[in-house]
């Protein structure tokens, strides 16, 4: 998995963090595996202007040469390795009252450049995120009809809520990724368009054909509004 600083500009654009594990199955000395615990509590919401460009270049600075010069072989617990944030307690709160948006898609690899692409349309509005995952997806596909994994990159945000101003970026990342028949992460979504969806999921009326009109959900009424 890999972290990405989506403010870097220039020939620093798409610098990151890869960090990789491994099942250890042997027991530890004393039996035992280190614990994860929880080792912050966010007591309050931060106000609405404490996630800007500034904190968040500055964030983003610091954890990339900190983890630059701390490389390491170590033993973990999976659960700080594959859940960084449950070790802070109510982290959401650092967004403030008005919350976060989270954005992930996933592209064709052979569209590979897209990433960079969005990087750099986050990187020119400013609405940096420090939370950035960049995965890969291997070629097993899933059966079902609106299954968002396939062979790919994948790459997922998490967005300060800044109203209109967050929601015109995400059209525009939307609109890099439609161009390459990527798609969007419906379970993360909180605003994709139709078209968007449509082009995500080249299959959905073959699914539409199986709902029942009594028993939906908030996604599929919004997404199914915007069809005309």
């Amino acid at each position: 998995v890999g972290w990405i600083d989506c403010l870097a500009k220039g020939d620093h654009i798409g610098r990151g963090i890869y960090t990789r594990g491994t099942h250890y199955d042997p027991p530890l000395g004393n039996g035992k595996y280190p614990e994860a615990k929880p080792i912050f509590s966010m007591p309050v919401d931060l106000p609405s202007f404490a996630v800007n460009t500034f904190t968040v270049r500055a964030f983003n600075e610091v954890y990339y040469r900190a983890m630059m010069t701390d490389y390491a072989r170590s033993i973990s617990h999976y659960d700080p390795f594959f859940y960084p944030l449950d070790t802070v307690n109510n982290w959401n709160r650092f967004y403030g009252k008005q919350g976060f948006l989270q954005w992930q898609c996933v592209v064709p690899l052979e569209a590979r450049e897209a990433v960079i692409s969005i990087l750099e349309r986050i990187a020119h509005s400013g609405q940096g995120s420090p939370l950035v995952v960049l995965k890969t997806f291997g070629d097993r596909r899933s059966p079902g009809m609106l299954s968002f994994p396939r062979r790919g990159i994948t790459l997922a945000l998490d967005f300060a809520n800044r109203g209109q101003y967050t929601f015109d970026l995400l059209n525009e990342l939307d609109a890099i990724v439609r161009e390459v028949k990527g798609a969007i992460y419906p379970a993360k979504d909180a605003r994709m368009s139709f078209e968007t969806f449509a082009v995500s999921f080249p299959n959905w009326e073959e699914f539409a054909q199986y709902v029942d009109p009594k028993f939906s959900s908030s996604f599929w009424r919004r997404i199914m509004a915007g069809r005309n």
